[in-house]
């Protein structure tokens, strides 16, 4: 069996929050999350999570309908700390003939490929371990890979304990391995705190195996962004930067035009047709789902919602909501929770749309409140309407039908109905039913005061 331990139990207390540090968000998704889905992709069976006391509980609730066996970290006065204590919380859920991965729970941007590269890696030369290892310019501070003659892994040396001649190699440690199940646990018990940190290494694991005269591979990371891992909110920056950039060019090669990218945010979920255009300075977060040939942005943001085909969205705001064919919105238009427009829909520009579906062909231009409502097909509501839904205390309905009109200026007090063809004369407060093909007029008749408006100012 595939078995993963993610290491998770860091308190990050450099993050300085009361968030979990591996339940903060890049691009709209936890850190861990990221992590656990690299898992799935690259066929792991079962992923075991090594949490401390103060965070198994957050992170159980956060991801408690995933098949995860969460395990705890004790700490305490004469508790060790270190990876090697991390891993031997874990041991007693893993078999002898498992092949183990071993993660950092903190680092998101690992792929699923790379840790079925190091699996095959590791099970093609038949090792005892096999290191993820990366080749880069600037080592300092990161653990040395040291060779034997045989070019195999001889020991990984921390910073604090090499020596001149062992900084000076550029082979570092990612953090991640794969294991023999029966190797790593029996190397565990053979490890001790004989170091600077007087902490349990894993990489001391390594040394022991190799002097029971087993074989450690290496498995050479291509792009060593994967291994950047999330301690501080700077590095949380850094990281949701790579991040966009992996996103936003999984888009642009499946079709998608981005304007700016560098001004383009677009989370991890986001699906979007080819052919559509992202304009600068827009956001597109959570489930949202846009078809092709559509025009986004500039200055929008738009959240969990589905956008149909060839359909423009200007400088505005959705949320929760649902947009058909050929629709436009914006500029400066709301689309708040359950609002639904059809095809061929026009919203203009300050207008908020609330908990209301709009039926094809139907439009308002501008400046209206569509609150709690039922419009049917090719309606028109014009400027500075509103829908009076609230009465203080309950939240009521309008229903307007197919064909109707509403005068600009106009109240419709909920609840209310508007039939066929139903015609709503401008500056009207509708307080009853109009019929269909029905003119409603609802206002006060106009008076002039000869002379009143003189000497004013």
């Amino acid at each position: 069996m595939f078995v993963s331990i993610i290491l998770a139990a860091g308190e990050g207390t450099r993050m300085k929050s009361k968030v979990t540090k591996v339940l903060h968000k890049v691009c709209g998704k936890e850190i861990f999350k990221y992590v656990y889905e690299a898992t799935k992709k690259a066929k792991i069976e079962k992923n075991i999570v090594v949490l401390s006391a103060s965070s198994i509980e957050s992170v159980k609730n956060s991801f408690s309908d995933e098949s995860l066996v969460f395990v705890e970290q004790e700490k305490g006065e004469n508790k060790p700390y270190g990876t090697g204590y991390a891993v031997m919380c874990a041991v007693d859920e893993i078999k002898d003939e498992d092949t183990v991965v071993i993660l950092c729970g903190d680092g998101p941007l690992v792929k699923s490929e790379t840790i079925e590269n190091l699996i095959a890696v590791h099970e093609k030369n038949s090792n005892a371990a096999t290191v993820l290892t990366c080749i880069v310019n600037q080592p300092h501070g990161l653990g040395r890979i040291v060779r034997n003659n045989k070019n195999l892994v001889e020991k990984i040396v921390e910073e604090k304990d090499a020596n001149e001649v062992e900084k000076t190699i550029n082979e570092i440690n990612t953090g991640v391995y794969a294991f023999k199940g029966k190797m790593l646990k029996d190397s565990l018990k053979k490890i001790d705190t004989n170091n600077a940190s007087g902490e349990y290494y894993l990489t001391d694991t390594l040394k022991v195996l190799n002097e029971d005269k087993y074989n450690i591979g290496a498995c050479i990371l291509e792009d060593e962004t994967e291994m950047h891992a999330v301690n501080n909110r700077i590095q949380l920056a850094d990281v949701t930067k790579l991040m966009r950039k992996r996103v936003n060019e999984k888009h642009m090669l499946a079709g998608v035009t981005l304007i700016d990218p560098e001004s383009t945010y677009i989370e991890s979920d986001v699906v979007i047709g080819k052919d559509t255009i992202i304009e600068p300075n827009t956001y597109l977060e959570g489930n949202t789902v846009i078809g092709e040939d559509c025009v986004i942005g500039p200055n929008s943001r738009i959240i969990n919602t589905k956008i149909g085909d060839r359909t423009s969205i200007d400088s505005s705001k959705t949320i929760d909501a649902v947009v058909g064919d050929e629709t436009t919105v914006g500029p400066f238009a709301y689309l708040r929770p359950k609002a639904k427009l059809g095809n061929n829909c026009k919203i203009g520009d300050f207008v908020e749309v609330k908990n209301a579906v709009l039926g094809n062909g139907s439009k308002s231009s501008h400046l209206a409140y569509i609150g709690d409502a039922e419009v049917g097909e090719k309606v028109n509501i014009g400027c500075g309407v509103v829908f009076v839904n609230y009465d203080g205390k309950n939240k009521n309905k309008t229903i307007i039908k197919d064909g109707a009109f509403v005068g600009s200026n106009s109240n419709l007090i909920a609840p209310v109905t508007i039939e066929k063809e139903g015609y709503v004369a401008c500056g009207s407060t509708i307080t009853d039913n109009v019929g269909e093909g029905d003119l409603a007029i609802a206002r006060a008749r106009q008076v002039n005061k000869e002379g009143r408006g003189k000497g004013r100012f």
